[in-house]
């Protein structure tokens, strides 16, 4: 049996960590309880949280605020399999999960679901026959657009490719342009964005109305001025970890014991 270390990380990672005990596995922790000290030297299989960093300095150890160098990579066996989030490192081969299918298109149904809990409790209204606006047409954007249906609101996407047109006309959704947002704004109650494009930089007063629910990691507005403006904009990062952890860290345990076996 090969052996294993997980390194730092938050609630799905302890999820993680119970998968593969469940299973047998021999493995080891650094950096996620207070008290662990894997030894990453032994390791067969070297597993990083989602994100691995915050800061591109140390590994990502909510739980244990523990100082650990995203260097210490240096140490691990030179055939090592390294399992990563949001990252990849350049001195050794390694795998990001968020760039897997498997994992992200799983992964967008907490997220949707935070986004949409969120929206509950921002809005005096109902989502029922709300005007909703989802920015991009991508992993999040296919699943949350399914979800805001099956609650009746009146729903747009904007895409910008031919295909996602074509899909959402299939479906009988509505779509404009994402280049055409800006502009049309004002038309809904509530938008979800999806993607890091800084779409509203100036004249934010088409937004006064308009309850702006951020799930893109770089943002696409200037929040304080958003907020010194009185307009609702607000940003999500990381859901699932947060509003789903347990159901989160299901999904990361099954990519993880894909790429073992694999």
């Amino acid at each position: 049996m090969k052996n294993a270390i997980l390194i730092g990380g938050d609630e799905r990672t302890l999820e993680v960590y119970k998968t593969l005990k469940s299973l047998n596995y021999c493995v080891d922790t650094l950096g996620l309880t207070s008290n662990d000290n894997g030894d990453i030297t032994k390791a067969d299989i070297c597993i990083f949280p989602v994100p691995t960093t915050k800061d591109g300095v140390t590994v990502f150890c909510p739980l244990t605020q523990k100082q650990i160098p995203l260097s210490i990579i240096e140490f691990a066996k030179p055939d090592a399999k390294i399992i990563c989030g949001r990252y990849t490192f350049k001195e050794r081969p390694s795998t990001d999960v968020c760039e897997l299918d498997s994992y992200a298109l799983l992964n967008a149904v907490p997220t949707a679901e935070g986004a949409i809990m969120k929206a509950i409790e921002l809005t005096p209204f109902t989502l029922w026959k709300s005007k909703v606006l989802v920015i991009g047409y991508g992993r999040v954007g296919k699943v949350l657009c399914d979800r805001l249906a099956g609650l009746k609101c009146d729903v747009t996407v904007s895409a910008r490719k031919t295909k996602d047109f074509a899909m959402l006309d299939a479906l009988g959704i509505k779509h404009i342009k994402t280049s055409d947002v800006f502009s049309k704004s004002q038309n809904f109650d509530i938008i979800f964005n999806t993607i890091d494009v800084p779409l509203f930089t100036e004249n934010l007063e088409n937004l006064k109305n308009v309850f702006l629910i951020d799930l893109s990691s770089k943002g696409c507005i200037d929040f304080k001025l958003a907020e010194n403006l009185k307009i609702t904009a607000v940003k999500l990062p990381a859901i699932p970890g947060k509003i789903a952890p347990v159901t989160a860290g299901k999904i990361l345990a099954i990519t993880v014991l894909e790429l073992i076996s694999d």
